[in-house]
């Protein structure tokens, strides 16, 4: 197998790159991660979308304790070499740790940040 080459836009600290999944029917940006190469990787290798946790400081494969997992369709390099966009078929429709269907669920308003999406399903649950 030919191993993908990214080089700009990888931290030196870290090789991470940063990564934008979008769901790929509606077209509706789901949420931002990180992956190294090692994600990256398994990703080609499984179909299922994986990240590195810069928390945690290991791999986690989207929705491996939720079940609200990323079956990736097409993986893209955008013109900088420093991006990836990830297009998914979202399973489980929920994508965000807060129980919504993506993590961009707060707007500006007024020079507040509100809430508009509403929870889908109570976090505690995932």
């Amino acid at each position: 197998m030919r191993l993908p080459v990214i080089i700009k836009g990888v931290t030196a600290e870290q090789g991470l790159i940063p990564v934008i999944v979008q769901e790929q029917d509606s077209r509706e940006v789901l949420m931002h991660a990180w992956m190294n190469r090692e994600a990256l990787l398994q990703t080609q290798k499984s179909g299922s979308a994986t990240f590195w946790s810069r928390s945690r400081k290991q791999l986690w494969m989207k929705g491996e304790t939720s079940g609200h997992t990323q079956q990736v369709q097409s993986i893209r390099l955008d013109c900088d070499n420093d991006t990836l966009l990830l297009t998914v078929r979202q399973i489980g429709g929920i994508s965000c740790h807060t129980g919504r269907k993506h993590c961009f669920y707060q707007t500006l308003s007024d020079n507040h940040w509100q809430s508009i999406e509403p929870v889908a399903k109570d976090p505690a649950d995932i």
